[in-house]
């Protein structure tokens, strides 16, 4: 069915959630604030897109393509972890030098996203779930073009960097270019232009099909459809994930954690989660981002509309189907 799963509750689990722990674990508290080491980890994988970049400077086309995929998506993605980092000022304690940090990761991303993404990335914590407000649920319009069939949510799935960037323009009320954003935008212009320099095209296809691949048809892009989908029946607002690749995405697979406590940075985010277990072993969670792409994309039973959403005040005339 094309319709969403209405929530009735006006206010997130999460909110709830975050007062029982914190009235039972007083000492939560202390795993709040930034971790200013991911400033280095941000420069680190940088320098290490860069270098790659330079060594497949002059490769064929099927030389770089599989490298993208296998290596460099993998290192793309974390640094998108990473600006998500930056967009809840979890690096430093300055706002500011957390934009800086942000932008920093658009240098091997090529793709100017960090500020945009700040902003909308924040309206979707504060509007979690909300059909017109919560730039994460997909429009009706997007909804029914994907559909229910293979191949268009393949396509969805390898296309979701253009989904995704699209987005906001479904969010009412909202500027799509301020002084940060036009920074952004700049900046990275300069940037890519002394890539091209010095790594020519090869070198740029490779950063930007490391970004379009770490984006999109990937078994990371799994976080993607974990974060808030319905797969399994399971009806929450938000699904972790506990498998082995919160590894190379630093911990975001727990994303229930994230959205009780977005003030605390991901090193210590398994941390939150031994120290109120009752809270979270009970939710369910996925092992597996390949069975859950696989899934998402052969069940025809699921769809975008997959997901437990609620009305907000500018969606009045949509019913509960």
């Amino acid at each position: 069915m094309d319709s969403f799963t209405i929530n009735e509750q006006a206010e997130q689990v999460h909110t709830q959630r975050r007062k029982d722990i914190i009235k039972n674990y007083p000492d939560v508290r202390e795993l709040f604030g930034p971790y200013p080491l991911s400033a280095l980890l941000i420069v680190g994988l940088v320098a290490l897109q860069w270098i790659v970049a330079w060594l497949l400077c002059d490769q064929p086309w099927y030389v770089i393509l599989p490298v993208a995929y296998l290596a460099g998506a993998v290192l793309n993605h974390a640094l998108y972890v990473l600006m998500h980092e930056a967009t809840h000022n979890l690096i430093f304690a300055t706002p500011v030098l957390n934009k800086v940090a942000g932008l920093t990761c658009d240098f091997a991303l090529i793709v100017p996203s960090a500020m945009s993404f700040r902003k909308y990335h924040l309206l979707h914590h504060q509007h979690l779930n909300k059909m017109t407000m919560d730039p994460d649920v997909v429009s009706r319009f997007e909804g029914r073009l994907i559909g229910h069939g293979p191949l268009r949510k393949s396509m969805w799935l390898a296309l979701l960097s253009v989904s995704q960037a699209l987005r906001p323009l479904k969010v009412p009320g909202q500027s799509l270019i301020d002084p940060w954003v036009l920074t952004n935008m700049v900046l990275q212009l300069g940037v890519s232009y002394g890539l091209w320099l010095y790594l020519g095209w090869g070198g740029l296809m490779y950063l930007l099909l490391s970004t379009f691949f770490a984006l999109g048809l990937h078994p990371l892009g799994g976080r993607w459809i974990q974060e808030h989908y319905d797969i399994m029946g399971k009806r929450q607002e938000t699904y972790s994930y506990y498998g082995p690749l919160n590894w190379v995405m630093f911990n975001m697979g727990f994303h229930n954690e994230h959205h009780d406590f977005p003030m605390v940075a991901w090193s210590r985010l398994p941390q939150l989660y031994r120290m109120a277990p009752e809270f979270y072993r009970s939710l369910f969670a996925y092992q597996s981002y390949t069975r859950l792409v696989l899934k998402f994309i052969f069940d025809r039973e699921i769809s975008p509309f997959s997901r437990w959403v609620r009305y907000d005040s500018r969606q009045p005339e949509i019913s509960a189907r």
